[in-house]
């Protein structure tokens, strides 16, 4: 007898993975200015040239890492209705406020120190735990997911990430029935993290994000140690971040080295500058525009060799809201 299985919609197919050469060029410029001084502006991209690429290239060099194999490829999380990026494309069009305010900031990226690193876990939890590089690695069973990534600017990627569920650092410690929430927290030093580049009032560095427990637990919810199958590039938060698909990406904290499990819901870095354009919760939503754009259609960032991009409609939660719809009330 066959039978005939039928993907949900958030599924991605392997051949619709962005490729590992798309992935990295120049991004159509956008600019963000931070208001109250903070405020941030989309503008419209042209004339956007692939940086050079080739052979022993200083951008060749920021990705050519150690492969993180045998990685166990997730059948879950493979099939859907988009190519992936390509490598390239994605690994030169990145925010990290730390190091600029354009998306090509993955030379000054390279800046970022990150082997020693550790991981501090704490807070309301039975067994605090301090990991360091090679823990990040080894002491977990690491797998590729391939996930839709949504910017709240409007433009998306689907990436193959490599890493772990949040669920097994909620394992290890055991957080107590007082941990409401939890708080993860970049690396930041003002001697090596330039910002980016404008200054209306003081910046609350260093960029702290959230989450509820209840989602930290949610199967979807991915610490990436990886990408393309190899270590994290510096400019996509290495040694390792977080990966929430149904949020915008602004939520997924980069370069983390400290997790703490709160009673509190904490302040955090985008939520704290500009409340009214940026919630806590952050999930990607359609009929809920951003102040100045809406979130109806998205530029879809794909497997091509430059920067063209395929007009998409949103979808409620990035298309997961079969896995988290149950987490809220709309």
């Amino acid at each position: 007898m066959s039978f005939f299985i039928h993907p949900p919609a958030w599924q991605l197919r392997e051949h619709q993975v962005t490729t590992e050469s798309a992935y990295f060029t120049r991004r159509r410029m956008l600019k963000t200015l931070l208001g109250l001084g903070v405020s941030a502006s989309i503008l419209p991209l042209t004339g956007c040239k692939s940086a050079q690429t080739g052979p022993g290239s200083e951008l060749e060099q920021t990705f050519q890492l150690p492969a993180l194999g045998p990685i166990r490829k997730n059948p879950e999380f493979r099939e859907g209705d988009r190519p992936l990026t390509t490598q390239n494309l994605a690994s030169q069009y990145n925010n990290f406020y730390e190091f600029g305010g354009t998306k090509s900031i993955w030379k000054s990226a390279q800046a970022l120190p990150t082997d020693p690193w550790t991981l501090e876990v704490g807070g309301r939890v039975k067994n605090p735990r301090t990991y360091d590089l090679d823990d990040l690695r080894n002491t977990f069973d690491l797998e590729e997911r391939i996930y839709r990534f949504r910017c709240v600017e409007a433009w998306s990627m689907v990436l193959p990430w490599v890493g772990f569920p949040m669920r097994k650092i909620i394992e290890a410690v055991e957080p107590t029935a007082e941990a409401k929430f939890v708080r993860f927290t970049s690396f930041y030093d003002e001697t090596i993290t330039p910002g980016p580049g404008f200054h209306f009032g003081s910046l609350p560095w260093p960029y702290e994000e959230g989450l509820r427990i209840e989602e930290m637990a949610n199967d979807l919810a991915f610490f990436a140690v990886g990408i393309y199958g190899k270590e994290l590039p510096k400019q996509h938060g290495a040694p390792i971040r977080a990966v929430l698909p149904w949020k915008y990406g602004f939520k997924g904290a980069k370069s983390i080295v400290k997790i703490e499990f709160l009673a509190e819901q904490p302040a955090t870095y985008w939520n704290s500058l500009m409340p009214n354009e940026y919630g806590f919760e952050a999930n990607v939503n359609p009929e809920k525009p951003h102040p100045r754009w809406s979130q109806a259609t998205e530029r879809f960032i794909g497997p091509g060799a430059t920067l063209d991009w395929e007009m998409k409609e949103t979808l409620l939660y990035n298309g997961y809201a079969e896995q988290v719809g149950g987490l809220y009330q709309l």
